[in-house]
C-alpha cells in the first residue's frame, strides 16, 4: 500500500501510516469492510496550548468546518485542503480534540472512522469482536468502536462532514465558551 507524505505528517506524525496500520490491524481480526470510506482521522492534543496551536496550523490546512464542545471539550474539525491518502483511501477531513479536563492525554493520533451502511450488521457478522457499542443508540450520529494495537477504529453511518453541516444547520453545535481558553 502506498502512502503519500503529507504536509501535516511533521506536526501530527505520519498520518497515512497509521490509517493504513489502522486498517492493517482491522483486517487482522477478520473484520472485512471492502473499499473502506475513512471520512476523517482524529489527532487528541495534551495540554489546551497545544490545541489552540494546532487549530492555527489546521487552519492553514484546511477549512473549519465547525468547533464546538463534546464530551466537555472542545473538538475543531477541519476540511483538509489536501485530502490524505494512505493507498487507495483518501481521508478528507482531520478532527482535532483538546483534552478532557481533568484526564492526562498522551498527544497523538488516536482514531480513524469508517463509513459502514449498518452498525448492527456489523455487530452481528462479527460478534467475538469487542465492539464498544454505547454510543449505537445517539440518534444524529450513532457510532460503535474497535480498539486496536494502534488506535481505535469508529464506524459510523454517515461522513463527519454531512454530520456537522445538519448540526450546523439546526443550530445544534455547543458552542465553546468564551473564557474556555483563559484557564491554563
Amino acid at each position: 500500500m502506498v502512502s503519500m507524505s503529507h504536509p501535516l505528517d511533521s506536526t501530527l506524525g505520519p498520518m497515512a501510516p497509521f490509517v493504513s496500520q489502522l486498517l492493517a490491524e482491522l483486517a487482522a481480526t477478520g473484520v472485512t469492510i471492502s473499499r473502506p470510506t475513512v471520512d476523517h482521522l482524529c489527532y487528541r492534543a495534551a495540554t489546551l496550548q497545544e490545541y489552540c496551536a494546532l487549530c492555527a496550523v489546521l487552519a492553514e490546512a484546511g477549512s473549519l468546518l465547525v468547533e464546538g464542545m463534546i464530551g466537555g471539550r472542545p473538538i475543531a474539525t477541519y476540511q483538509l485542503h489536501q485530502p490524505l491518502l494512505a493507498g487507495e483511501v483518501q481521508v478528507p477531513c482531520i478532527e482535532l480534540a483538546a483534552p478532557k479536563p481533568g484526564r492526562v492525554h498522551q498527544a497523538g493520533l488516536e482514531h480513524i472512522e469508517l463509513v459502514v451502511t449498518s452498525l448492527q450488521d456489523l455487530v452481528a457478522r462479527y460478534p467475538e469482536q469487542p465492539f464498544k457499542t454505547g454510543n449505537m443508540q445517539d440518534t444524529r450520529n450513532p457510532d460503535i468502536g474497535l480498539m486496536l494495537p494502534s488506535g481505535q477504529i469508529k464506524f459510523h453511518l454517515r461522513p463527519l462532514a454531512e454530520v456537522i453541516a445538519e448540526e450546523v444547520a439546526t443550530g445544534a453545535v455547543v458552542a465553546v465558551p468564551a473564557d474556555y481558553f483563559d484557564q491554563e
